[in-house]
């Protein structure tokens, strides 16, 4: 069992993807770098797959490196996280704040880089 409010830093990305997803694979070196950049000044991410195929999903985690705390239930679209957050399509984010409230969503690429640099410097 794994709890988001235990693993909320100072910004906090709740990322929704899955190794089956192009548009996903493709913006992961950019969350790496983003991760990489920032973990050390208060920032998480928690990440959720929308995978059914638990070995593809582990190698895509490998292969992309992406070091962080990663969750999935193996239900596809069926995702219980998913459901509660409204994902309706993938990739999707939500920045949470220190306490847990979404302060942004679906941001990318330099978007989503100034964004969490925004956050970090308040």
């Amino acid at each position: 069992m794994i709890s988001l409010k235990e693993n909320l830093g100072k910004v906090t990305i709740v990322d929704f993807w899955a190794s089956w997803c192009g548009p996903c694979r493709v913006e992961n070196p950019n969350v790496v770098a983003i991760y990489n950049e920032f973990h050390s000044k208060g920032l998480n991410i928690v990440g959720v797959s929308l995978d059914k195929d638990a070995a593809k999903w582990k190698e895509a985690i490998a292969k992309d490196k992406l070091t962080w705390i990663h969750v999935s239930h193996l239900k596809f679209w069926e995702e219980p996280i998913a459901a509660q957050y409204g994902v309706q399509s993938i990739p999707a984010t939500f920045i949470l704040d220190a306490s847990g409230n979404i302060v942004a969503r679906d941001l990318r690429g330099e978007e989503l880089k100034a964004k969490i640099k925004e956050l970090l410097s308040k």
